[in-house]
């Protein structure tokens, strides 16, 4: 293995590592959001990455995190599913890579691509044992192909965000679940 891949690939553990740590350190879902984008980005040296969370409706991917990206890009308009074929074929579980996001027809915005100087997107699914519940996507600046290894990264990291989403409900759940009960106690005790 050549020396930039051993670099590479230490990168990649030490990012997952964190998002690991992320994960079971906070229940705070848009830190570990934010974390989680910032790790992508800087280990796969790409330009930005973001997260896009599935309304209730599960008609539009809304943001939860990005890193990279500019306000104006972030902007541009919702991302309708129905709209993005890559979303579209993500959100069936699969894992989806653009050549060039400029020209490719399925991506919804390609001209906000051009105008953020973006070419090359991979696109993982969020996936819980339930449903897929969003997507984590990587932006290149320039037409790239991504090695199986950091498809595996990316994967990895897609399940982890999807763990670390579903913690969270369930600790919400809990927490009011909780609040209701003490809140009922307290009426009994009064009277």
């Amino acid at each position: 293995m050549k020396e930039k891949e051993k670099d590479r690939e230490k990168n990649y553990f030490a990012a997952l590592y964190e998002v690991v740590r992320m994960v079971h350190g906070s229940l705070d879902v848009s830190t570990v959001l934010q974390e989680i984008v910032k790790a992508v980005t800087e280990a796969m040296g790409v330009k930005a990455s973001s997260i896009r969370l599935l309304d209730s409706r599960r008609r539009t991917l809304v943001m939860g995190a990005s890193y990279g990206l500019s306000k104006g890009y972030l902007k541009k308009g919702p991302v309708l599913v129905k709209e993005s074929g890559i979303d579209q074929k993500a959100l069936k579980g699969e894992l989806i890579y653009i050549k060039n996001a400029q020209t490719d027809p399925d991506f919804q915005y390609s001209a906000g691509a051009k105008a953020e100087g973006i070419k090359s997107v991979i696109v993982a699914p969020l996936i819980t044992k339930k449903s897929v519940i969003g997507v984590l996507r990587v932006y290149s600046d320039r037409i790239r192909e991504f090695s199986a290894q950091e498809t595996r990264f990316l994967e990895a990291v897609a399940n982890l965000s999807a763990l670390a989403l579903e913690n969270a409900r369930f600790h919400q759940a809990l927490q009011t679940n909780y609040d209701l009960l003490v809140a009922h106690k307290y009426r009994l005790d009064d009277n």
